[in-house]
């Protein structure tokens, strides 16, 4: 078997042919989380704002009609194609794309007064590097969010979760616990401010639907449900059709002024 491809690649891959499922998934395009982020750039006018890892670009759409320009950045060339028609489409002529990894930014330091990034990160292969990147673009004072699942910690709920995800999604690196991204952060050079927590609800055949999960491994999954211990299937509020309930987190941050 090769071992020459690079998680990048599995990465694009996996999302490069989803680009569109990804644009119309009602789990991405609306939520209480991306109203919060967007929240955070209301009334910042002349704020330039980085959108990293912007997937269907729904947090790019949603914070540049208050801001002056977005940059939508991603690595799947792909998805960044469906981003930019779909902002042509909605007239958003500050939305510009741009294409490479979350762990080596091409833009210069302090270029960006927000950085936002959701459901991106654990996508990561290094996410302590992608957010010594996302601190290093942002100018001293600017405000970073950064939305993502998070495990629930307990080693019972935790290796649950992360098989399932993997399973469906072999690009998925890891869904980090609050405290790790909170350790994370700080080891960044930001500074932890307010987090809020979400239950989210994820159908079941939509969520295999959306990354085309092969029947083998989503077969896989199920027969995990049905195996789990009473704690995991509370937890997960996982329900007879294979639907389930996960936790997402956001991290609001700020990089110390100069």
């Amino acid at each position: 078997m090769s071992t020459s491809r690079t998680h990048e690649a599995l990465v694009d891959g996996q999302f490069g042919a989803r680009a569109n499922a990804y644009l119309t998934s009602a789990v991405h395009a609306q939520g209480a989380d991306l109203q919060a982020l967007a929240a955070l750039v209301a009334g910042r006018s002349a704020d330039r704002v980085l959108d990293l890892g912007c997937g269907g670009g729904h947090v790019s759409f949603n914070v540049a009609p208050h801001v002056r320009d977005v940059v939508a950045y991603d690595l799947s060339p792909d998805m960044l194609d469906v981003v930019g028609r779909a902002a042509r489409e909605r007239g958003l002529a500050n939305v510009a794309t741009r294409q490479g990894m979350a762990e080596s930014l091409p833009f210069d330091d302090a270029s960006f007064d927000c950085v936002l990034s959701r459901y991106s990160a654990h996508h990561w292969r290094d996410v302590d590097a992608g957010l010594r990147e996302a601190a290093r673009v942002l100018k001293p004072g600017g405000t970073a969010g950064f939305v993502d699942a998070v495990s629930p910690g307990p080693p019972l709920l935790d290796t649950y979760f992360q098989a399932i995800e993997v399973l469906r999604d072999p690009s998925h690196v890891r869904d980090y616990t609050r405290a790790e991204w909170e350790r994370a952060l700080a080891g960044a050079g930001l500074v932890v401010g307010a987090t809020a927590s979400y239950r989210v609800r994820l159908d079941f055949a939509v969520w295999i639907e959306r990354m085309r999960t092969p029947k083998v491994q989503a077969d896989a999954i199920r027969a995990l449900q049905a195996a789990a211990s009473e704690s995991v299937t509370r937890h997960f509020a996982i329900e007879t059709d294979g639907s389930f309930t996960i936790d997402v987190a956001l991290f609001h941050a700020t990089k110390p002024a100069a």
